[in-house]
């Protein structure tokens, strides 16, 4: 069976809640009582995403990951509501290391121009935490380039405000080592989804997606790989960041528009 995937090249959804390792079950069990409170009757349904539901997550290490889809575009006061929920959230239990809360309408994640972005991950890798499950409106997907070039053909688009956050960050080391974080990630992300559709598979483990993307290039092989461990132990160091913005995400964004295509711009 392909890896990640169903005997008939589908995806398989990754998580679910009875991966939830014991130590983590006190938190998702905290977010799923507080969401309704936090939206009211805004919120259509939430979801868990990352290593918690995966069966992964580390203890001070990784972080809780939500999703919630909202019967109306998102607000300041919905905006305000994530903030508040996050800090309490994190305040509360020291086996995360921090929250981060996606906000969505249930409209925007079923339309069409997010078919290959935002309603594949809402049905491949999200786990129903509260409401109605969109992913029973959603089709069926597999690792094809369509969907490489909607979920992870905007590298191009986004490096010009990579530079930016570098440059506003460039004073200390607390400030940037969640950039090498956050960019690392993104980086080894969008070097596996251009080669998925030659893998034909599925995995969400850095390592291993780095892995992958090296067996196709060895030439980067190991500047992926360090990525990988940057995204699973960030440094505050300036030259990884300026070495993301100047060599290897180019490199990548040029690699994937020649194999792929971009993906066009969003809305303003």
């Amino acid at each position: 069976m392909p890896h990640g995937l169903d005997a008939d090249g589908w995806f398989v959804r990754e998580g679910s809640l009875a991966r939830v390792q014991d130590g983590f079950r006190p938190v998702v069990d905290a977010a799923r009582d507080r969401l309704p409170s936090a939206f009211g009757a805004r919120m259509h349904s939430a979801y868990l995403y990352g290593s918690i539901p995966r069966g992964t997550a580390r203890v001070g290490r990784s972080d809780l990951d939500l999703l919630v889809a909202l019967r109306e575009e998102p607000g300041a006061g919905d905006r305000k509501a994530v903030r508040d929920l996050g800090a309490a959230l994190d305040a509360q239990f020291p086996q995360i290391d921090g929250v981060g809360v996606l906000l969505a309408s249930r409209d925007r994640l079923l339309s069409e121009r997010e078919t290959y972005d935002l309603g594949w991950f809402v049905a491949c890798l999200c786990t129903p935490l509260l409401g109605e499950d969109l992913a029973e409106r959603l089709p069926r997907y597999r690792p094809d380039s369509p969907l490489a070039r909607e979920t992870n053909g905007d590298l191009a688009l986004v490096l010009p405000r990579w530079r930016d956050r570098i440059a506003g960050a460039a004073g200390t080391e607390e400030a940037r080592r969640p950039l090498v974080r956050f960019m690392s990630r993104h980086l080894v992300r969008t070097g596996f989804t251009l080669v998925m559709p030659r893998w034909q598979g599925w995995t969400s483990d850095l390592r291993e997606m780095a892995e992958v993307f090296g067996a196709y290039y060895p030439e980067r092989a190991d500047r992926m790989r360090a990525a990988a461990e940057y995204g699973r132990e960030p440094v505050g160091d300036p030259d990884v960041l300026r070495s993301y913005v100047d060599d290897l995400g180019p490199w990548l964004a040029r690699e994937y528009a020649r194999v792929h295509g971009v993906k066009a711009p969003g809305p303003a």
